[in-house]
């Protein structure tokens, strides 16, 4: 067996034993799927592939970390992986307002809907209060503003978690299959590696079986764009940021609108979808006229 693949598969399987057993041993000792417990596990299992990683290429493989992408060495690729999240949101919610029965709504009453569960009812009315005291745009930069923070800051460490793990040793691993292969392979990966927490409601709470198929389209799209960002840049730490500030501003989408659901609206959904693809071909087309190194081609 080729060594690249035989290592990637180390990883993999290790991996996916790993955070498939947190999950079994939570549920087994009595774990019930609610707030904040559910978060804590959620945040334990992200930097798992970044703990198979570590263990995979130091210890089992005894190679340099470095050679996984961690570079601190900024470039303009940096960048584009911070505000490119922007434009996948902003056409979300465009394409989400296509859809039949949903309407812009800048008040923000879907989120509210959603946060009635977890604060009390005098919470709940004094945060209405708050909101109806600011005016709509307001809101909304402030909200770009905290994503934007959070995905450079706490929301890319978690993503390092992940990127360890997908964009550093998958991709270092795969690298010789090709630029569409590896992506396919690193999404697909990627996408049912989340399954346990698709299936507790994470990301699809009113169809979570469907999630996980939905989950795992939406990791097959946003793992060549990701790729892409960890080949120009040259880092690991580059599409760490881009991965945290996607899940920082992809609550945007969902909270600016009324009507649809999980399937359907948000980046999750099928607006999501379609609006990444169309990032992509973006991205082709960049690669293909203007790139001095195209990469997309290999």
């Amino acid at each position: 067996m080729n060594r690249n693949i035989k290592k990637a598969l180390l990883f993999i399987v290790f991996t996916f034993l790993s955070n498939y057993l947190l999950i079994a041993l939570y549920f087994a000792l009595g774990g019930k799927w609610v707030m904040p417990n559910a978060l804590i596990v959620t945040a334990v299992y992200m930097f798992i592939p970044m703990l198979i990683a570590i263990i995979t290429q130091k210890l089992i493989y005894r190679e340099s970390l470095k050679s996984l992408g961690l570079s601190w060495k900024l470039n303009k690729w940096f960048l584009v992986a911070w505000l490119l999240p922007l434009i996948i949101v902003f056409a979300t919610l465009a394409i989400s307002l296509l859809f039949p029965g949903v309407e812009y709504s800048p008040t923000m009453s879907e989120e509210l809907e959603r946060i009635k569960s977890i604060v009390t009812p005098e919470e709940l009315k004094q945060i209405q209060s708050d909101l109806a005291a600011v005016p709509s745009y307001v809101l909304i930069l402030t909200r770009i503003l905290q994503g934007l923070i959070a995905g450079v800051t706490i929301n890319a460490v978690f993503g390092f978690g992940e990127e360890l793990g997908w964009r550093g040793l998958l991709q270092t691993e795969l690298n010789f299959m090709g630029f569409w292969k590896s992506s396919a392979i690193i999404g697909l990966t990627w996408g049912v590696w989340h399954a346990p927490l698709i299936l507790q409601g994470h990301n699809y709470p009113q169809h979570p079986q469907i999630g996980v198929l939905m989950m795992t389209i939406l990791t097959l799209l946003l793992s060549p764009i990701y790729s892409y960002i960890r080949i120009k840049s040259k880092s690991v730490i580059a599409a760490a940021i881009m991965h945290g500030t996607t899940n920082a501003l992809a609550v945007l989408p969902i909270s600016l609108i009324k009507g649809g659901n999980d399937l359907t609206v948000g980046i999750t959904g099928l607006a999501g979808l379609i609006a990444i693809a169309i990032v992509i071909i973006g991205l082709f087309a960049y690669d293909y006229f203007l790139a001095k190194e195209p990469v997309m081609s290999k």
